[in-house]
């Protein structure tokens, strides 16, 4: 039996000590072990540096591991903070279904009722286009266009107002495809129906209650903490400081500009285990509108890029062989962080990292946390089998476009080939990618690649809009076939 052990009046016990905490029904959090399994593991994947938080059994229990800069050799700890990217989505849609259930907003009226200045590239969709929709990246609403509108508070206004020329992915309502701009438009609604900045509403609204002190979305408000760099590289070695660390504008805030620590992030993940409430009882959320957000809306064709099995109102969704579960990634220049969550159970874990191979760690650390504290089994990595299918690319072949983006696919001897390519307003961002592709099944192929989101193989997923037209997902994002 465990030092330091006390009984309660159903002769359970509970033990706390260098190992953490744990009960005699085999629940709790071996501190030491996993804090030699996270030094282990971030070697091995040349992460230079890592923060893990797990919340088990109403607990946060804090782990860091390496260093924040590989220049500096300055040490990660449980109190650095880190860019959380796209995980910011989830703290702009807990707002949001705030000024829902107080009626402020409905989630099914076009969004012009409330921002009359919002207008996507078609009229149509101007009109139609809903909060839901947005929520779950139903709207159509394309990804990758980030623009600086500079420092000032109307940068998100500024934001959507450029934004109105940048062309759909595909028509409202027809898929789903991850859209940053929809969570811009997001934010915009917030500033409109709050009367504040979003990065004021935030503050108010959620950190503020919740105790989030470590919290921010503006870089001079890093300044007090231990910030971690970015480190780009090739897979398989130690990566380099990033050239800065701040390259995302103000006007990313909504969609991937939010900077925490692990325990933090844990503790927003809290408020949605709790139904709503924070620690004080505080209540932030209805029931009803936690259940609405882990509530699926739409599914996924594209199951392994972020490992979702469908989307609720902000929430990714997972289905780990029948456990369900909702969390979120996030990537910024050389940062990538993953959250999950199993409900069930009670159980959160939160991975925020500095490059290198962030994915790998990921992948193997949560298989061994999830189903040491949640009895959770999540899929195997993405990959072709030894022995591929024998399918034909032939009915794919063409030309994909979609906002700066334009994905060739051929075929040459049988082989499939594929060719990313940035174009437009992102020409200059990265030289084309070309790739043979190995078939998974009919529509699912592999292609080689490594980074937030893969492994070892990249997912390129076809699939057909509700309108009858070819698409091709690619980082979950829809590109229509275009020729």
């Amino acid at each position: 039996m465990p030092k330091n052990v006390s009984w309660d009046a159903k002769g359970n016990w509970e033990a706390k000590g260098v190992w953490g905490t744990q009960d005699s029904k085999g629940r709790g959090f071996h501190l030491d072990r996993w804090q030699a399994r996270l030094d282990q593991l971030r070697i091995t994947h040349h992460v230079p540096g890592a923060s893990l938080a797990v919340l088990v059994g109403g607990d946060v229990h804090e782990l860091a591991s390496g260093v924040l800069h590989r220049g500096t050799g300055v040490e990660a700890t449980t109190d650095s903070v880190f860019q959380l990217g796209s995980i910011a989505k989830i703290y702009t849609a807990t707002l949001i279904m705030q000024l829902v259930e107080s009626g402020e907003l409905d989630l099914d009226a076009p969004v012009v009722n409330v921002l009359p200045e919002f207008a996507a590239a078609d009229p149509e969709a101007t009109r139609t286009i809903t909060t839901r929709q947005l929520l779950s990246h139903t709207s159509g609403l394309t990804c990758d266009f980030t623009h600086d509108t500079g420092r000032g508070d109307d940068c998100l206004a500024r934001y959507v107002e450029a934004s109105q020329g940048v062309a759909l992915d595909c028509p409202p309502g027809t898929a789903v495809s991850y859209s940053s701009v929809g969570y811009n438009v997001l934010g915009r609604i917030i500033e409109v129906l709050t009367g504040q900045t979003w990065d004021a509403a935030l503050q108010d609204r959620l950190c503020t209650p919740l105790g989030l002190e470590a919290t921010m979305t503006l870089p001079e408000e890093v300044l007090k903490f231990r910030a971690a760099m970015g480190h780009l590289g090739e897979p398989g070695q130690d990566p380099e400081p990033a050239a800065a660390w701040d390259l995302m504008p103000r006007s990313a805030g909504p969609y991937g500009r939010v900077i925490a620590t692990a325990a933090d992030v844990a503790r927003l993940a809290r408020l949605h285990l709790d139904g709503g409430t924070a620690l004080d009882g505080t209540r932030l959320l209805a029931a009803e509108s936690v259940a609405a957000m882990q509530r699926r809306e739409t599914d996924v064709p594209d199951k392994w890029t972020v490992s979702a099995d469908g989307w609720g109102l902000g929430w990714t969704l997972y289905d780990w062989f029948g456990a369900p579960g909702f969390g979120h990634d996030g990537a910024s220049i050389g940062q990538y962080g993953y959250l999950r969550v199993v409900p069930e159970a009670g159980v959160a874990v939160v991975l925020l990292t500095n490059g290198g191979g962030a994915r790998q760690l990921y992948a193997t650390l949560f298989r061994e946390l999830l189903q040491d504290l949640a009895g959770v089994r999540m899929p195997d990595s993405f990959a072709p089998e030894a022995e591929p299918p024998a399918v034909t690319i032939a009915p794919f072949v063409g030309a994909y476009k979609r906002e700066g983006v334009v994905i060739t696919v051929t075929e040459h001897e049988g082989t499939p080939h594929l060719v990313y390519e940035f174009v437009d307003g992102m020409k200059d961002l990265s030289p084309p990618l070309e790739m043979d592709l190995v078939p998974v099944s009919e529509k699912v192929f592999a292609g080689p690649g490594t980074g937030a989101f893969s492994e070892d193989w990249m997912p390129v997923v076809f699939d057909t809009l509700t309108n009858g037209t070819q698409c091709v997902y690619i980082g979950m994002r829809a590109a229509p076939k275009a020729a």
